[in-house]
């Protein structure tokens, strides 16, 4: 008997949960009578979108890998090598007998990126384009580098800007190659360092014969960099920059090289 009662129990127990749940789904069915084909609609509406927001993912992330793929290509091209001789069978690199030939064939490459993938890809070709230019059309190469120093992508404009400024200081034209290292030392880019710069604008102030503004720059970069600190106090590791900073102003001043803080020793693991 006290068997039955328990197991009754339970039963009722489960007969009001039963009949709960029941009368909330009627209220539920009562409240949606009517809008059965709408909630449907709505449901497979939902699932369509998801399908095709997945389905664009997976289509833009194998566009993405293909233009990077595509870009690296350029690159390799732009980093074989330059021989008159003829190359050896089996070797996978390919060579070129000029520079002019190698700019050419790599700008071939990049010209399909631009022509095919949507940016940051074709602007990001669009560079790479205008800096083999300048081994095969110079005026060109300046014009679409000068051009490119305006885009919207930061990145580019800033590396765009730093090879126009490279270009127009091996051109001798001095005074606008160090206008463009200052307004890129101004812009503190990530992509051309204020180090960088500046390091270019010295070398550009010494070869126009302004030694004493080459020499207080370099001894300013030097200074900052063996001063520097990182987050836990301890003396921040010297960029490649501040090294040939440290050089261009020992051989051009030596004596106020001299006056440089000294430099931290390397932090050596115990």
């Amino acid at each position: 008997m006290a068997k039955y009662k328990k197991k009754r129990a339970r039963e009722l127990k489960h007969d009001k949960f039963r009949d709960t749940t029941m009368h909330v789904f009627d209220r539920l069915g009562d409240r949606l009578a009517g809008k059965g084909k709408t909630i449907l609609y709505g449901i497979v509406g939902v699932l369509v979108l998801g399908a095709v927001i997945g389905l664009f993912v997976r289509w833009r992330s194998k566009k993405s890998d293909e233009a990077r793929a595509a870009i690296g290509r350029g690159i390799a091209i732009t980093q074989a090598p330059v021989s008159s001789a003829s190359p050896v069978p089996g070797t996978p690199t390919a060579r070129y007998s000029s520079e002019q030939e190698r700019a050419q064939k790599a700008i071939e490459e990049f010209q399909k990126v631009e022509a095919k993938y949507g940016d940051p890809y074709r602007t990001e070709a669009r560079y790479f384009i205008a800096t083999n230019l300048l081994l095969v059309d110079r005026p060109k190469a300046l014009s679409n580098l000068s051009e490119l120093g305006k885009d919207s992508n930061k990145e580019v404009a800033a590396l765009s800007k730093f090879a126009l400024a490279q270009a127009k200081e091996s051109d001798g034209s001095f005074d606008e190659a160090a206008a463009l290292y200052r307004e890129l030392a101004s812009l503190k880019s990530d992509i051309v360092t204020v180090e960088t710069a500046n390091l270019r604008l010295g070398k550009a102030l010494a070869k126009q014969g302004k030694k004493q503004e080459a020499v207080d720059l370099f001894f300013s970069i030097v200074e900052a960099a063996r001063k520097a600190k990182d987050p836990e106090g301890n003396p921040a590791p010297q960029s490649q920059a501040a090294r040939d900073a440290a050089d261009e102003l020992q051989k051009l001043d030596s004596v106020r090289y001299e006056q440089l803080p000294p430099e931290a020793p390397p932090n050596l693991p115990f």
